[in-house]
């Protein structure tokens, strides 16, 4: 993974939103036009992610089987491979999700960089550690979590070998209101987890959310992102389409430039205002060389190279050290 702890990883979630190789290609060439560093899928066979009696209740799927949806929407290693490999050449990382220990070993032969924990196994202490046991990079989705159960898990990896992580605030509802975001849930995570990386899964309806989370401390975004949000599937609609994706990265981009070192002191730019746009004292009559310079024949204003204002206490009693005109703007080197 191309990771700069300088630079927020921007990531376009692509799972669930193809099942072709061209609707995947059209996918990773608008992300990376977009400019994100990475795109994201799920590798999951309904078979080993569902029983055939579970069942989805949410606003993006209404009420259906979740095994009749994953098996929909499953893609096959060669697709896999295929993926992976475009993905590649377009300058991309790329990893994946995956659901078993048997994607695992799929995405092992694929030779995956780094591994994305669903929220949906957040909890899943076993696939955790087979995945830590890899020892590489772990993105640790925590939607559904409290806190404790975020520090069990964690735990569990790090206990692995592994530190590697870094943890996403994540609300797992499809689409996340505002209302229910929380993104100070984020600011705890980092509070309680110094030594790792935070970020934030985003599953909102817009781009405000990633913009404010990176703006609020997060070192990594995910979005999943789309061509088309009227698409067929679950996920197009609470996804990025390619001119939002666009905006919250230039958006993420310029503010990294806004955030700056941290250290109060005049910026470049103020190099030409820092004198011109100051105050010195200035005189408002003329005074003849030897006189003293009274409280009514100085003023303060505009240019800031003279002597400064702080000092005008200093300045008043002092004698002229030659003869000194209205407007003149005083220096050390007038006053006798």
């Amino acid at each position: 993974m191309n990771w700069n702890k300088h630079k927020i990883y921007i990531i376009a979630e692509i799972g669930g939103n193809f099942t072709t190789y061209e609707q995947a290609a059209r996918l990773i060439d608008e992300a990376a036009a977009c400019g994100v560093d990475a795109v994201k899928l799920q590798t999951y066979r309904a078979e080993t992610l569902s029983s055939t009696k579970a069942m989805f209740d949410m606003e993006n799927t209404g009420v259906m089987s979740q095994f009749e949806l994953f098996d929909e929407y499953s893609v096959g290693e060669e697709l896999h491979r295929q993926v992976f490999a475009y993905a590649k050449e377009k300058g991309l990382d790329i990893f994946s999700s995956p659901s078993h220990k048997s994607d695992v070993d799929m995405l092992e032969r694929l030779g995956c960089d780094a591994y994305k924990i669903g929220s949906d196994d957040a909890v899943n202490l076993p696939l955790l550690r087979y995945i830590a046991a890899l020892g590489k990079p772990i993105v640790y989705a925590t939607g559904m979590c409290t806190l404790e159960e975020v520090r069990e898990s964690v735990d569990a990896m790090l206990a692995q070998g592994n530190s590697q992580i870094t943890i996403l605030h994540a609300i797992t509802a499809y689409p996340t209101h505002p209302e229910d975001v929380n993104l100070r849930a984020m600011q705890t995570l980092a509070a309680a987890f110094p030594q790792l990386a935070v970020g934030y899964s985003d599953h909102t309806l817009g781009i405000n959310a990633c913009i404010c989370a990176a703006a609020m401390g997060a070192r990594m975004l995910e979005k999943h992102f789309t061509y088309d949000k009227h698409a067929d599937g679950p996920d197009h609609m609470h996804s990025a389409d390619p001119q939002e994706m666009k905006a919250i990265v230039d958006a993420v981009r310029e503010f990294e430039l806004m955030r700056g070192s941290g250290i109060k002191m005049p910026a470049k730019a103020e190099a030409g205002t820092r004198i011109n746009n100051r105050k010195s004292i200035v005189l408002c009559s003329d005074v003849k060389a030897g006189e003293p310079i009274s409280a009514q024949a100085v003023d303060i204003k505009r240019p800031g190279y003279g002597i400064g204002p702080k000092y005008l206490e200093q300045v008043i009693g002092r004698r002229a050290a030659r003869d000194l005109q209205k407007e003149d703007i005083l220096t050390w080197e007038d006053l006798a």
